[in-house]
């Protein structure tokens, strides 16, 4: 791995398994053509839980917002992203940018990475690759073709990020952080008005996922379906639809904000 830091401060972080050597070849392959100095961080694997790792599942919780059972990859995934932010606030770093194994990296990144690290004043957390459209708003011009935006609208992914030192000590807070995990990782983490963060997107992504890819979160092959069903599912829709208004009131006072500061 080539490690270090940036000249601005920045550093990355690869999320990778132990036992997926395939992956780390194939993005830090990508990332050397870049020119983007990287760290590996080993992913916290489902095989392998600790008692106390395990305790860090809100199972009840996230069946009442997410409308189904947990998958133990998806609890893996979800702690790896938490040690990547104590590795950072370790850190001598300025911003992390996090990546999963399998995400794509176009050839803008790494000019979008230096524009986001000279404003970094507007933003907290930025999104660099999404699944969801997101209904961006943009209101600030990085580079040719990418502008930084607020989303109206639900867009779920973590595989591309980067964050400031504020919000990893944020998502960290014992009393408003992202522990215990209530949901996937991917419809947590972008919940600005619940963390008191700027959270943005860059539009278009300058990351996208790599659909050839194979997951490691995992699906089981066969028996009963995850997904509640009926009147069970009845809280999850109540919560989701909470969830979204929230979220477009927060996105509207959000692009009035960055509106009003011109």
């Amino acid at each position: 791995m080539n490690e270090g830091l940036s000249g601005d401060g920045v550093r990355t972080w690869v999320i990778n398994l132990d036992r997926a050597p395939d992956r780390l070849a194939r993005i830090s392959a990508r990332l050397e053509h870049l020119g983007l100095p990287w760290t590996r961080l080993p992913a916290v694997d489902a095989r392998n839980f600790s008692i106390e790792q395990k305790a860090l599942l809100d199972a009840s919780g996230f069946g009442r917002r997410h409308g189904m059972t947990p998958l133990p990859g998806e609890l893996g995934c979800y702690l790896s992203h938490i040690e990547v932010m104590r590795a950072f606030l370790a850190s001598e770093a300025r911003l992390a940018v996090v990546l999963e194994d399998d995400v794509k990296l176009h050839d803008t990144l790494p000019a979008v990475i230096a524009a986001l690290a000279q404003h970094a004043g507007r933003w907290d957390v930025v999104k660099l690759s999404g699944v969801h459209f997101g209904t961006p708003m943009p209101y600030l011009d990085l580079v040719a073709g990418h502008r930084l935006a607020v989303m109206l609208s639900k867009c779920t992914g973590s595989s591309a990020y980067i964050m400031n030192r504020r919000a990893a000590q944020a998502y960290l807070d014992p009393r408003h952080g992202l522990l215990p995990m209530q949901l996937p990782y991917d419809h947590a983490f972008d919940r600005g008005w619940h963390h008191g963060l700027k959270i943005r997107m860059v539009t278009p992504w300058p990351c996208g996922h790599d659909d050839q890819v194979a997951s490691t979160i995992g699906t089981p092959a066969s028996g009963p379906s995850r997904k509640f069903k009926g009147l069970k599912r009845l809280p999850t829709h109540l919560w989701r639809l909470g969830n979204e208004l929230r979220r477009l009131g927060y996105g509207v006072s959000e692009r009035l904000r960055e509106t009003l500061r011109r």
